[in-house]
């Protein structure tokens, strides 16, 4: 018989958040996989500068099961039937998933992970209107049937992917950038003159929990929810079963790092946002200074260094703003920290 083959120690590692600048998959996938190989975390990259359907809500409406979307002046509205946009949309998609399995096919030793993004349900629902204008987020009906549109469509993106990388573990991140909005109710209506109501944070934890529980069906072996730091609900996103939490480290507060740091030590992911690329002209910070800024916390709040292992340390934000170059810049960087973090976890 032969012997057990020994896991690998769990350390720092790096990502990026999906936007990416120009129109170019096949490079956009060769520069991610080249700078995030293992045991890095690479990513089907989102390239919005295509246009209609390349973009993070189009790319995840694509996905809906018995839904269809087309776009009108005011954004993406939910329709009876499929248009030439949802088709463009589908069409866009299944051509980086090719690419995806071309670029994989001639590498010599892929990495062993790849991670995809989706639009959350609360954030798909603000951006959908319906047919009389007014936005998803509206209707209780709207929303509950977008949720469990979205996780029917999860377990079939899953399986496209899985067969583009072979043997690759499947990690996802559900973006959810309107969250804070969406539970404070301060989403304006078609008219301007209202704001929506607020939808309960319940709600909220059990539409996140349906997606979850239909990616892991689907085979993801990770599954987190990325926020802006502002008003973040981390304790609803860790009730709803996610494996962790994707946040910006720049304006977090004492409170939000505890309960961070308790989220750490009862065994979830902490995606910590710690490069800024706020700043698209600005070369990436120092690698102490970003080291620093998570570790100086961290310490504050007496974790252990052999828990940094819970890391993986992302940008700020999406990356499409910036030139290939410089996006390029900031993974270097971000494996860069990740090597300084490992050093620190070592001792």
């Amino acid at each position: 018989m032969a012997a057990p083959q020994t896991a690998q120690p769990e350390q720092v590692t790096a990502t990026a958040l999906g936007p990416w600048p120009g129109e170019d998959p096949v490079e956009a996938a060769r520069i991610i996989r080249g700078e995030l190989g293992s045991p890095h975390l690479p990513f089907l990259a989102e390239l919005p500068d295509r246009g209609v359907g390349s973009d993070a809500l189009g790319r995840t409406a694509s996905l809906l099961v018995d839904l269809s979307v087309d776009v009108q002046p005011y954004g993406w509205r939910i329709v009876d039937r499929p248009g030439k946009d949802f088709r463009r949309a589908r069409s866009a998609l299944s051509t980086d998933i090719n690419i995806l399995a071309d670029v994989i096919g001639a590498e010599d030793t892929p990495a062993l992970d790849i991670k995809v993004q989706l639009r959350g349900p609360l954030s798909l629902a603000a951006g959908l209107h319906l047919h009389n204008g007014e936005r998803a987020l509206i209707d209780h009906g709207a929303r509950r049937d977008l949720a469990a549109s979205l996780a029917a469509g999860a377990g079939g993106y899953l399986s496209r992917v899985a067969a583009a990388a072979p043997g690759a573990r499947i990690v996802v991140q559900i973006d959810e950038p309107e969250i804070a909005s969406v539970l404070a109710g301060t989403i304006p209506t078609s008219s301007g003159y209202r704001t929506l109501r607020s939808v309960p944070g319940r709600e909220a934890t059990d539409a996140w929990q349906l997606v979850i529980d239909a990616l892991r069906a689907a085979g993801a072996v990770e599954v987190v929810v990325a926020v802006p730091e502002v008003e973040a609900p981390f304790d609803r996103i860790l009730a709803a079963g996610a494996d962790g939490i994707a946040v910006p480290l720049r304006a977090l507060t004492s409170r939000q790092w505890e309960t961070l740091a308790g989220a750490v030590e009862a065994g979830k992911r902490l995606w910590a946002g710690a490069v800024d690329v706020s700043d698209v002209t600005a070369a990436p910070p120092r690698v102490a200074d970003v080291v620093e800024t998570v570790w100086r916390p961290w310490r504050q709040l007496g974790l252990p260094a052999s828990t940094l292992s819970a890391l993986r340390v992302t940008p700020s934000g999406g990356l499409a703003g910036h030139s290939p170059s410089s996006a390029t810049a900031v993974l270097t960087r971000l494996t860069q920290v990740a090597d300084g973090l490992n050093q620190l976890a070592l001792g």
